[in-house]
């Protein structure tokens, strides 16, 4: 019997990408009120980017002192990218500041919500998913397009790869066989370089960075390395290209592999389930993941706003599953409350750690000592592998 075979790709892109300039610049004013009042900060920051000009705008309810810092704190963002270029240089981008209050009506129901818990701050739905394909539970293109970039990145900032500008992009195309990945078919990167740079030689550094993303024995064949394929990449960032906050949510979660509820993360405190109850969707799709309860697992998260409760909770495991689907609903249910707080609670959500998710993915990375990432903890696992009678949990 002949296997069931497919390509399947996925796209990352760097922390300089116009795009992911806003979604830092967002994450950190957020960042800033989590540090001043943790409790009692209400943020939703959108950014836009072009060239030397900055524009900041939405809602929020924390000191005035972070209102009045916001300048200082684009400026901190953009620095630590690395723009310093004559069209997007941090030390002279025009600032314009619209931030304003959040909305009365919005408070209420989310301060005030019902059996005195407060309410989720807007409707929606929310996706979570893991899958063994790769050591961090995660798809393996996205893990494998996000681990280029962030090594590329890592260099440059370092001052080893001085010809590499912030601004790239990598795509990663994996063969799949009977739903395992099993080889590289492609492999696409486009990175910003200096001007005196040489097409084969951005291809013969960039090549260096294979190797260590993917895995041992993968190799990318020659003829389908495709490295900046235009074959020049010097203008770059928001001076070549405008960016917002947000649009980059395939690339945030899990490159198209599973679905994504519509809402993006950055700029949002974890009182908007857009993002707190993404992170809980996958705190708990990875640890059923981690407890061997299945091979594959997709949580689906759905509430009103100024309701504690989910509206509904639906779990499916593709026929991957080892337990009864609705059963492992329940005991999640139980194990874990997904109220807006209770989600802040078990996921220590309260905190300044959002500014480092803003790039290379919010999910599939190591969990922080300070708490960061810790959506991505399995300390579920053990609990869960014992309510179905499983000996082995991944610890």
């Amino acid at each position: 019997m002949m296997a069931n075979t497919w390509l399947f790709t996925s796209e990352s892109v760097s922390e300089g990408h116009p795009d992911k300039v806003c979604d830092r610049i967002s994450d950190t004013i957020l960042d800033a009120y989590l540090r001043e009042a943790p409790d009692d900060a209400r943020v939703a920051v959108e950014a836009l980017a072009t060239t030397n000009h900055v524009t900041v705008a939405g809602e929020v309810r924390g000191p005035d002192s972070v209102l009045r810092s916001v300048e200082d704190l684009v400026r901190e963002a953009v620095k630590d990218i690395g723009y310093d270029q004559l069209g997007f240089d941090w030390r002279n981008v025009e600032v314009i500041n619209r931030l304003h209050a959040q909305s009365g009506d919005i408070a209420q129901g989310v301060d005030e919500g019902d059996k005195g818990e407060e309410g989720a701050g807007d409707q929606g739905i929310m996706f979570g998913y893991a899958c063994n394909e790769t050591e961090e539970l995660m798809p393996a293109p996205i893990q494998f397009a996000h681990r280029i970039l962030r090594n590329m990145a890592e260099d440059r900032k370092a001052g080893k790869r001085p010809e590499f500008g912030p601004d790239a992009k990598s795509q990663v195309t994996l063969k799949y066989e009977d739903g395992k990945p099993v080889g590289i078919d492609a492999v696409v990167v486009s990175t910003q370089h200096d001007e005196d740079v040489s097409s084969d030689q951005v291809r013969a550094l960039v090549k260096q960075y294979l190797d260590d993303a993917l895995l041992e024995g993968w190799t990318v064949p020659d003829d389908r390395l495709f490295v900046n394929p235009t074959g020049r990449f010097v203008l770059g960032g928001p001076e070549g290209d405008a960016g917002l906050t947000g649009r980059k949510i395939i690339v945030d979660t899990y490159g198209g592999a599973a679905p994504h509820g519509g809402g993006a993360f950055s700029g949002k405190d974890p009182t908007k389930v857009d993002r707190s109850a993404a992170y809980a969707a996958r705190y708990l799709a990875k640890n059923v993941v981690a407890a061997g309860l299945a091979d594959k697992c997709q949580i689906q998260l759905a509430y009103a706003i100024g309701v504690p409760e989910p509206v509904a909770v639906y779990v499916e495991t593709f026929g991957t599953g080892k337990v009864d689907q609705a059963k492992l609903g329940e005991t999640l249910r139980e194990m874990v409350r997904l109220t807006p707080r209770g989600i802040r609670e078990q996921l220590g959500l309260l905190k300044p750690i959002y500014a480092r998710t803003a790039a290379y993915g919010h999910f599939g990375r190591p969990t922080d000592a300070d708490g960061g990432f810790g959506w991505e903890r399995t300390d579920l696992a053990p609990e869960l592998a014992r309510a179905f009678g499983h000996s082995v949990a991944a610890e």
